[in-house]
């Protein structure tokens, strides 16, 4: 069985995000390229690039309270 669990690597450890629900086992890393999460092609997802200009225009005004410490609890839900 495989079980998928998103986390962060940062000087050496892995943080995981959420428990997998095993005590233990082997893991397999796969690193994701950041650009690759931040580059997302909206054309391609039928949003075309004055519509999202005006979402992200909207959505701006949350940014501070996104990255503010202690939100990633809300990715899990």
């Amino acid at each position: 069985m495989l079980k998928a669990v998103r986390g962060r690597y940062k000087n050496g450890t892995v943080e995981l995000f959420e428990k997998p629900g095993i005590s233990e086992g082997d893991v397999i890393i796969t690193f994701i390229n950041p650009e690759d999460s931040e580059n997302i092609d909206l054309q391609a997802r039928g949003i075309p690039p004055e519509e999202a200009r005006n979402l992200r225009n909207r959505l701006r005004t949350f940014e501070d309270d996104w990255n503010a410490e202690g939100m990633e609890l809300y990715d899990k839900l």
